[in-house]
């Protein structure tokens, strides 16, 4: 996907693309090294964007690893559906990865890996994703999200990161990676 499709996407839903350009490979590295993705045996990615990620975690994960993808927009879900063709993606609410999970026969992951617009949620859609999240983490399971640093300090931005310190024991945040656009860091979740 051209950086010209990615702003024609986010013009067009700027809640459910959340950026101006696909991430970084620095930051795709760094949300694969935090989820410890190469030890898990079960891993999630919410929203594929344009497979970055997804194409990151296949290539971390072992052989015997269930890796499924959530991505409620139907472009970025076909476009990343011919990136990483051995992915399972569905095309659907992040909220209902319980669903997903049970179709493979797993009932918690150990890994959560998102790329969600957190930031440019409203606070129920916040919520209602992050609790999902949670429900499907095993206990001691991770959850890696990044925000972009203009809007961390945004009122949704803090509510999300006030939320994630209210939904798991432990949480950390990366240094900024300044070579994405725009920078941002992660949040490192422990559940």
């Amino acid at each position: 996907m051209s950086t010209i499709d990615f702003l024609k996407a986010f013009f067009k839903n700027p809640v459910n693309t959340g950026a101006v350009a696909p991430s970084s490979k620095k930051l795709g590295d760094l949300m694969v090294k935090s989820a410890k993705v190469s030890q898990a045996n079960s891993i999630v990615e919410f929203g594929v964007g344009t497979g970055v990620f997804t194409e990151k975690i296949y290539n971390a994960k072992s052989p015997e690893a269930t890796f499924i993808a959530i991505e409620i927009n139907s472009k970025f879900m076909e476009l990343t559906q011919k990136r990483c063709p051995q992915v399972t993606i569905y095309n659907d609410d992040a909220s209902n990865v319980k669903k997903y999970l049970a179709k493979h026969n797993i009932i918690e992951c150990d890994c959560i890996v998102s790329g969600l617009p957190w930031a440019g949620f409203p606070d129920n859609l916040q919520k209602r994703i992050l609790h999902a999240a949670v429900e499907a983490l095993k206990p001691g399971g991770i959850f890696v999200s990044f925000a972009y640093i203009h809007g961390a300090p945004l009122p949704r931005g803090k509510k999300f990161s006030e939320l994630l310190s209210r939904s798991f024991s432990e949480v950390e945040k990366s240094p900024v990676i300044w070579a994405n656009v725009p920078p941002a860091f992660t949040y490192i979740c422990k559940k």
